[in-house]
């Protein structure tokens, strides 16, 4: 890994009734952001189908994990999953994960 890029989780509750929420009580996203731009070099998740996964990450990867707003957008237009709101949910948590350490938040930064 690149000495600029750093590696972020985000979970969030699945809705019931999907297949991955038979698999995992939470959604996790995980993303490679680069900290000198901002873009998500690589991006998986925990859905349950290799079809899902690949999607979220297409539809994540090339953008900035801080421009909530075009991630928002993009996957209102792409995705119509159920788990969309947790994804998204997933998504802003590793936002806030990322915008934390920028800031220099110390329980992010080990010596």
């Amino acid at each position: 890994m690149e000495s600029n890029h750093i590696f972020l989780t985000g979970y969030a509750k699945l809705p019931q009734g999907i297949t991955a929420k038979e698999l995992y009580a939470v959604i996790a996203v995980g993303v490679v952001v680069d900290t000198k731009t901002s873009e998500i070099i690589d991006a998986d998740c925990t859905l349950a189908t290799v079809l899902a996964k690949r999607i979220v990450k297409e539809l994540l990867v090339g953008l900035k994990l801080n421009d909530l707003e075009k991630i928002e957008k993009n996957f209102k237009l792409h995705y119509f999953g159920s788990a969309r709101k947790a994804i998204l949910s997933a998504v802003k948590t590793c936002n806030e994960k990322y915008r934390q350490i920028l800031e220099g938040a110390e329980e992010f930064i080990e010596d």
